[in-house]
């Protein structure tokens, strides 16, 4: 395996209906390249990794816990271990950037796709 890649060349990975990761995995972390479809909502869901991350396109309303706020590009986010939390994405979509750690071992199983076109400019 080689020790650097382009994102484009990342094969991404289905996490829930339409949302795209790509990752880059090493040994306790996980770095994520979530490509979101407009007016999407991933559900409230909770997992023991630490997360944060970044919008760098589009926008994203997060719940985290009780705090509600809309992010748009350069908002950032912390979610601690087991804190619910879910995301209703604006209406042009968004791409963002997230760290897990540890790894995200549950995505793991997830098919990855042979293509899927980047849905950020090149």
């Amino acid at each position: 395996m080689t020790a650097m890649r382009d994102l484009k060349e990342i094969p991404p990975r289905e996490i829930w209906g339409g949302v795209l990761a790509r990752l880059v995995e090493a040994e306790g972390l996980t770095l994520a390249l979530v490509e979101i479809p407009p007016s999407q909502r991933v559900p409230e869901h909770r997992h023991p990794n630490v997360q944060l991350g970044f919008v760098i396109q589009g926008s994203v309303t997060f719940t985290i816990g009780e705090e509600i706020r809309t992010l748009g590009p350069g908002g950032t986010w912390r979610i601690t271990s087991d804190v619910p939390h879910h995301v209703e994405v604006g209406p042009d979509g968004a791409i963002v950037a997230e760290a897990y750690a540890p790894a995200r071992t549950d995505w793991a199983g997830l098919d990855q796709m042979e293509k899927a076109t980047p849905r950020w400019p090149e």
